[in-house]
């Protein structure tokens, strides 16, 4: 498996941080977040698909996503990137497409350590904690899949 920890912390914001470190270069990795071409095979919870990710990766640009559950109910999430520092940081909104939904702040981040990428992953502000763990899988099971992407197209270059 190529990360080596996952750990949910909580803080006066009630956010949400999942660090996860990769074996690849952190170029790589910030790559695989900018193009939708690679965000449609990993982006949502295990069993998912991504019939359509579209992404202005630029800093004003926005991205929508719609991701579907293995039962087939679709469930759309878009938002603005805000801050694009390649290959260390990437800042965007994220909103599920719903009436109540809540506008929340994603920023990514890169950091090599030895040639591998220790990936920050820090989502707020959530209104409860409850729904803040109600991320928790779901954002897991996501970089779960992004590994596996990743061991893919460095298996596919080797």
């Amino acid at each position: 498996m190529t990360h080596d920890a996952t750990t949910g912390t909580v803080d006066d914001e009630i956010s949400l941080e999942i660090v996860r470190m990769f074996n690849a270069p952190p170029a790589l990795v910030f790559r695989v977040w900018s193009s939708a071409e690679h965000l449609v095979r990993w982006w949502g919870p295990k069993d998912f698909t991504v019939p359509t990710f579209k992404t202005d990766f630029r800093e004003g640009g926005a991205w929508r996503a719609c991701i579907r559950s293995p039962e087939g109910t679709d469930h759309g999430c878009s938002g603005t990137y805000r801050e694009i520092v390649a290959p260390e940081r990437i800042v965007f909104t994220f909103r599920w497409e719903q009436e109540d939904a809540l506008d929340t702040l994603v920023a990514v981040t890169f950091e090599d350590v030895g040639g591998r990428t220790r990936l920050t992953f820090r989502q707020t502000p959530f209104r409860t904690v409850a729904d803040r763990d109600s991320h928790v899988g779901g954002w897991s099971e996501c970089l779960d899949r992004l590994a596996t992407h990743i061991n893919n197209i460095t298996e596919d270059h080797a």
